[in-house]
Parts: structure tokens; sequence; C-alpha cells
């Protein structure tokens, strides 16, 4: 496949459990065949090392500063600009960055996905199409529940008292007000098949007139 000029970026945020990363790897699904990577923000949390257990455990995981957006952002521009990145990679029960990295090859879509991708205007302004899943908030409780007691081994008191003392705050805080920066509100995420039709065949729209347009 011949390359196009510049990358398409795709952003999807939402809520903690609204169903972005089904919409991305939908999106990621219903392309195949196209040259795609994914890029999730939760591989940019901060490296935490140097911080005692302690207080890892007590960082705002949910607040923008507990992301390492500078790091997203210059290696999100070497994608763009065609050049392979290392990406980070998290550990969730060392409440830290892992050692290992993941080789990441420039592609013509990349989706960018995350809770708070919208809040930084320098990651903002590279995103060509910005998608805001919009899930009720029961919803995403009883999923971000699920996730973290099957796949993170957090206990439901944890999970609880997580929700109500960050997650809840900070999605009201700074997530929620982002929507306005959405290019499409997509409301119960993967559920949603019209919707997501509608963003596949616009995507490949886009895709057949880079083709088209491509030096």
């Amino acid at each position: 496949m011949e390359e196009m000029k510049r990358p398409v970026v795709i952003g999807v945020t939402g809520g903690s459990g609204s169903g972005k990363t089904t919409v991305s790897n939908e999106i990621f699904e219903r392309l195949a065949g196209e040259s795609m990577v994914m890029l999730p923000q939760d591989a940019y949390y901060n490296d935490q090392t140097d911080m005692p257990m302690d207080e890892r455990k007590q960082v705002n995981y949910d607040h923008p500063d507990a992301f390492d957006t500078d790091l997203l952002v210059e290696q999100l521009k070497q994608l763009i600009d065609g050049h392979a990145i290392e990406q980070p990679t998290y550990n969730y029960a060392d409440y830290n960055r892992a050692p290992e990295t993941v080789t990441i090859e420039p592609a013509n879509v990349i989706i960018v996905e995350g809770v708070l991708l919208f809040v930084e205007e320098a990651l903002r302004d590279l995103l060509d199409i910005k998608i805001y899943v919009d899930t009720d908030d029961d919803i995403r409780f009883i999923r971000r529940m699920q996730r973290d007691v099957e796949e993170r081994g957090r206990t439901i008191d944890s999970v609880v008292n997580q929700y109500m003392e960050t997650v809840k705050p900070m999605y009201h805080q700074f997530i929620e007000p982002t929507k306005r920066y959405a290019d499409i509100i997509l409301p119960e995420g993967g559920q949603n098949e019209v919707g997501i039709n509608m963003i596949e065949a616009q995507l490949r729209v886009i895709l057949d007139a880079e083709k088209k347009n491509k030096l």
C-alpha cells in the first residue's frame, strides 16, 4: 500500500467505562486492511519509580497531572512525521510505568484512546477527528467495577472509594466539559451500531480522498 501524505489521527474519549475502548477496537476492526495503529493514553501514566508504593496508591489517576502528556504529544508528532516510537507500558499492579516498551510503526490511521484526550490543547490540536463516547453514569460505574475487580485485582471497596473520591468528581470537572470539542458525540458507545456505521463511512470517505490526493 502506498503511503498517504499525512496520517488521519482519530481521538476517542469519554468517561471511565463509557465504552471508548470498545468503540476504538470496533473502528480498528472495521477498517481492517488499512495501515493502522492504536495509542492508549493509559500507557502514558507518569513514571513513579522514585515514589514509595503508599504514595503511588494515593495519586489521583483521574487528574490530567497523572499523565505524561508531553511524552504522548511528542510521540504522536513523531508518528505523524513518519517515525517509529517506543511506546511506554504501564503496570497497574505496581502503580507505575513498566520497564518494557512497545515499538509502534508509523501508519496511515492513528487511533488515540483515553479519558483525558481533549483536556490539553497541544494534544487536542493533533487530532483530526474527535469522538466523545457518552454513556450513562451508572453504566460506566458498573463497567469500571467489573473491569477493576476482574482484570486489575482491586477490591470492591477500593473501587467504590476511588470512584466517589476521584473518578466521579474528575469526570465532571475535566472530562465532561471537553464534550464541546468533539466532532462526533456517540451515545451508548459500542452499542450504537448506527453511530459507528456513520463514523466508518466518514472515515472511508476521508481515507479515499487522501489516497487520491497523495503525491
